[in-house]
């Protein structure tokens, strides 16, 4: 939009030096002033501003002034107009920016909602860019939504804490809540509140203090994640077992196709019929590469390294480890 003014404004401009060259050349040459005095009188007779002449006027340049206060009014109307249209419409630029994107969040189903773009906020919205996941970003500072608001990044301009806000970017008919706000009551007070909205939600949720975990599971929250404890844990294993858990960091299911070793597949895509069928009749192995590390039951139990013998049951999932190659073709193979 801001091209197209743009285009508008230097046509405008190019215009109206045309009408005003053309005036000062045609005082100079025409009506034989000098070049201040022709610059004089073109500036009266395109602006219209009615003083006298300089010198008393043939018929010649009677015509010439008429032909040029037509043309001028013309060419300076339209330059008005778009200058005008320019200015509204950047001061209105937001605005018609904040109802495409509201109409898009309109339309959105099973999405996902981010409380906050911070450092765990922006990270969970570029883990799920990568698994071209739809997701909404809710977000307080102005500043930050006006440098991030792209076609990919949609953003909610507001609190978070308030309930207009979250149903403003959907939360009736998304399917998970990340509250990756910084302060534990802030993400407590999303929890309750979302979860009075949405019963169906699932709820992630950041904490600070290890106080917080409790709550936050009290208010409704499904997963609580302490990045502090997290990343603790983890630079603590690396004196303890290092081989293993850079061989673990190795592992990647960023959602890019060229380096991902780790997928979960439902039920239904291995299973597309409704029948229940053990993992050795589904022949994973051999049709991809793929080998099963991990299952985890309809009520959320999970069985590392499951028996072949182990039968799926309805609203299970199958985690599967194999190179990237493999994780493709299992990919295509069920359509994950």
């Amino acid at each position: 939009m801001r091209k197209i003014f743009g285009t508008k404004i230097i046509i405008a401009m190019f215009l109206l030096l045309v009408v005003f060259a053309a005036g000062v050349f045609g005082f100079r040459f025409i009506s034989g002033y000098n070049w201040i005095d022709a610059i004089y009188m073109t500036v009266i007779t395109v602006t219209t501003v009615g003083y006298g002449e300089v010198q008393p006027m043939t018929t010649t340049d009677k015509l010439f002034t008429s032909l040029l206060i037509l043309t001028s009014l013309v060419i300076v109307g339209y330059a008005l107009s778009v200058i005008t249209e320019y200015l509204l419409s950047k001061n209105n630029l937001g605005n018609i920016r904040e109802k495409r994107v509201l109409k898009k969040i309109h339309k959105m189903k099973n999405h996902v909602i981010v409380c906050g773009y911070g450092r765990n906020g922006k990270q969970a919205a570029e883990k799920l860019k990568d698994y071209k996941k739809a997701f909404v970003i809710i977000e307080k500072n102005h500043d930050v939504v006006e440098r991030f608001s792209n076609d990919k990044m949609l953003f909610v301009f507001g609190n978070a804490n308030e309930d207009e806000v979250l149903i403003e970017a959907g939360i009736e008919r998304a399917s998970t809540l990340i509250c990756a706000l910084p302060s534990d009551a802030d993400n407590l007070f999303i929890v309750l509140s979302a979860r009075q909205i949405n019963p169906n939600l699932k709820i992630i949720s950041r904490a600070t203090e290890e106080t917080s975990y409790r709550k936050m599971k009290l208010a409704g929250a499904d997963n609580v994640i302490l990045p502090d404890k997290i990343g603790g844990d983890h630079m603590a294993s690396l004196v303890v077992v290092p081989d293993l858990i850079e061989f673990l960091d190795n592992l990647s299911i960023s959602g890019d196709d060229d380096s991902i070793n780790v997928e979960q597949v439902p039920f239904e895509k291995v299973c597309p019929s409704g029948e229940e069928m053990a993992i050795i009749d589904l022949d994973v192995r051999k049709k991809t590469g793929c080998s099963v590390i991990g299952y985890k039951s309809p009520n959320g139990e999970y069985v590392v390294n499951p028996e072949p013998s182990l039968k799926l049951q309805k609203g299970s999932k199958l985690i599967l480890i194999g190179r990237p190659l493999q994780i493709e073709k299992l990919k295509n193979l069920y359509d994950v």
